[in-house]
């Protein structure tokens, strides 16, 4: 399989873009038509037939990642100067969808590195980006993205995990929790207050830290064993008078949080992308059984109670995917993008979990037992509701973003 690397090295490509046209246009161009057959044959080929094993074992695919990093499937979003393929947000959509479809817990695994890589992406300094990004490159490490506390999850102005400067140092101490890629990461993206002042803004009071992982007094928990996306390593890492150096600051104490939440404009759309991927490959499973099993002399698919459930979960991947690919073609253009970003989180997470469940009432018995692929979907799609950012948090942003539509006079 030639790699994605390759590719663009073939053509002397930069980068390649969604941009490339102008006014709406719903067809993929010849590059990001074989970006999307690149990743649908590794997932079709290598995740899929994998994924049970690392559902029912927990165990790290780090065949896998280290083929999905050969393969240039990973920091696609990494610039050229770094030794990246420069790709935008929206091809990055094309490769979530399709790895989500073999196994979102896999994807998962591979997609982290996104979340934890953008805020040096988007608020690292040159030295930052060279030694932090160009490791990635270099070798299939992984990075994490430390917001998430025990106490603290959607309320991120909450967070207790400190940071006092002390001479050219800070020393962190604290926790976090649920962090993807926790046991597994070569650095961390790690959120931590530095103004002690209960009344500081957010936007003054947290600062963003680059920490390597193996920085003395930095633990990580044990994996947690989850409902679903089992593949996925996710732990509680502690801190304990960690000393980070205050050349791994992110563009200046204090700016901490405006670069968290402005990475999500960025990972969300292919969050949501991941959603899409597992919400087809549920319709696919159903469809095809409602073409296999018959009840009361006919095939399910030619009872319209069926028939029904299969269009109404045609109906959501096609209308959540547009708005995804909408979200990432927006921030790709370098407009905010966090309405549609949000849209697209809530939307997808819903789909895949009413197409998952949709395909085990289809299956019926069949579909609760872990013989068949449905029950995994079902597991693995709740979590699309809860991480980067519940459905409610993007439901209180997408009426936020109306309320200043309606001021601005731009709704």
């Amino acid at each position: 399989m030639i790699s994605l690397t390759f590719l663009l090295k073939l053509r002397g490509m930069r980068r390649i873009s969604s941009a490339c046209y102008s006014g709406y246009h719903f067809e993929l161009n010849e590059h990001q038509k074989q970006i999307q057959e690149m990743a649908r044959k590794f997932a079709r080929e290598e995740v899929l037939p994998k994924a049970a094993y690392h559902d029912k074992t927990g165990e790290f695919p780090w065949d896998l990642v280290k083929r999905a990093w050969g393969l240039g499937l990973m920091n696609k979003g990494v610039p050229p100067e770094y030794g990246g393929p420069g790709l935008g947000i929206f091809e990055a959509c094309l490769v979530a969808e399709e790895i989500a479809y073999g196994c979102s817990g896999i994807e998962t695994a591979i997609e982290a590195n996104g979340l934890g890589q953008t805020p040096v992406i988007i608020a690292g300094n040159e030295q930052q980006k060279k030694k932090y990004l160009g490791r990635l490159i270099e070798e299939p490490l992984l990075c994490a993205y430390g917001v998430t506390e025990p106490g603290t999850g959607s309320d991120v102005a909450a967070i207790k995990t400190k940071a006092v400067k002390k001479g050219d140092e800070y020393i962190i101490n604290g926790q976090k929790m649920w962090i993807t890629n926790g046991g597994v990461a070569n650095w961390y993206f790690v959120l931590a207050r530095t103004d002690m002042d209960p009344k500081a803004s957010t936007n003054k009071a947290f600062t963003g830290f680059i920490v390597d992982a193996k920085t003395p007094g930095l633990n990580a928990g044990r994996k947690e064993w989850n409902m679903g996306q089992r593949a996925s390593d996710t732990r509680g890492i502690t801190f304990e008078d960690v000393v980070v150096p205050k050349e791994n600051v992110l563009l200046g104490e204090g700016a901490g949080f405006k670069i968290a939440m402005g990475a999500f404009d960025r990972t969300r759309p292919p969050v949501a992308a991941g959603a899409v991927g597992l919400a087809q490959r549920a319709l696919d499973e159903a469809a095809k059984y409602s073409t296999e099993r018959k009840t009361f002399g006919s095939y399910l698919i030619n009872h319209q109670a069926v028939a029904f459930m299969l269009a109404d979960m045609a109906i959501g991947v096609e209308t959540a995917r547009l708005i995804t690919l909408k979200s990432a073609w927006e921030v790709d253009q370098g407009r905010r993008n966090t309405y549609y970003a949000s849209i697209a989180k809530a939307l997808a997470s819903d789909v895949a979990n009413k197409n998952a469940s949709d395909a085990v009432q289809i299956f019926g018995g069949n579909g609760f037992n872990g013989e068949y692929p449905v029950e995994k979907l079902m597991r693995d799609a709740k979590i699309f509701q809860i991480y980067e950012g519940t459905s409610q948090i993007q439901r209180i942003i997408i009426s936020r973003e109306i309320l200043e539509k309606i001021k601005t006079g731009t709704l």
